[in-house]
């Protein structure tokens, strides 16, 4: 396959694009006020929407799990292959057939750390795909909402306590982030990541909010537009930096929040997806 380089671009409004547990679950913020979406995060989504198309996925929330698995050893001890290559003591071996099951992992990469010292050192994976976090345009502004839950977790038959207990939620007014992404050959050579792989990648990006709604982003409330520029050789005509530069992200008042201007660059076929 050939490189491939990627920006997605993502428009927020009245939501949380990615809270942070250790600040109340806040919007995830910088200090010096501009928002950003982890690429944890991302990766999360774009696993999801891997098993929305019927894929094999290791990592996987609990409540998308269909096979009764839900851990990373518990998949793996699943797999008799696999079992056979930590017998034998065969990290190559070990690391090809995980390739092979698991979409995220010859996509992402994974370290697959065991306890047992009798099954050797830890097998690591370098998957071709990398991308950073989200980076908001401009600068994030916090709306704190407060609500009210109806009932009593649990039953109160002197009726003291009042069932209407106040909490908290925050959303964002609007704003838009911008995520860069590459695709090395080199490192898809290595773990099998194919170019229909990467069609599966393109249009999990493309639609990464779908089945994602939630109380913290309810339906509609974001939304993601695709750059996805395609070298005609696998090193590439441009390095990645000029090519993420080239398309220009500025922020805009009225939705989708941002405007869009990529330059063209010989030798690369830019699409996009909306």
């Amino acid at each position: 396959m050939n490189k491939i380089d990627f920006a997605l671009v993502i428009s927020a409004q009245f939501c949380n694009p990615n809270g942070d547990p250790l600040n109340g679950n806040r919007p995830r913020q910088d200090y010096d006020g501009y928002g950003y979406i982890t690429d944890v995060c991302l990766k999360h989504k774009i696993r999801n929407r891997f098993a929305d198309y019927g894929e094999k996925v290791l990592i996987i929330e609990d409540s998308r799990v269909t096979d009764g698995l839900f851990s990373i050893g518990a998949r793996v001890k699943a797999q008799p292959p696999l079992n056979e290559c930590i017998k034998r003591k065969d990290p190559d071996a070990f690391r090809n057939e995980a390739c092979r099951i698991w979409l995220d992992v010859r996509t992402f990469g994974q370290v697959f750390a065991f306890k047992d010292g009798s099954q050797g050192v830890s097998v690591p994976v370098r998957g071709p795909v990398s991308i950073g976090e989200a980076r908001s345009l401009d600068i994030i502004s916090i709306i704190d909402i407060g609500i009210t839950k109806g009932t009593n977790l649990e039953d109160d038959k002197s009726r003291k306590k009042d069932s209407a207990t106040m909490g908290n939620k925050y959303v964002i007014d609007h704003s838009a982030y911008v995520a860069y992404g590459s695709i090395y050959p080199q490192l898809a050579e290595l773990t099998g990541f194919s170019d229909a792989d990467a069609q599966i990648l393109k249009s999990s990006m493309a639609t990464i909010f779908e089945n994602d709604a939630s109380s913290a982003r309810p339906s509609g409330s974001m939304g993601s537009q695709l750059f996805w520029w395609e070298h005609d050789c696998p090193t590439g005509r441009k390095n990645s930096l000029h090519v993420h530069r080239s398309l220009h992200v500025k922020p805009a008042e009225d939705f989708p929040f941002y405007t869009c201007d990529p330059e063209p660059i010989p030798g690369i076929e830019l699409s996009v997806l909306n």
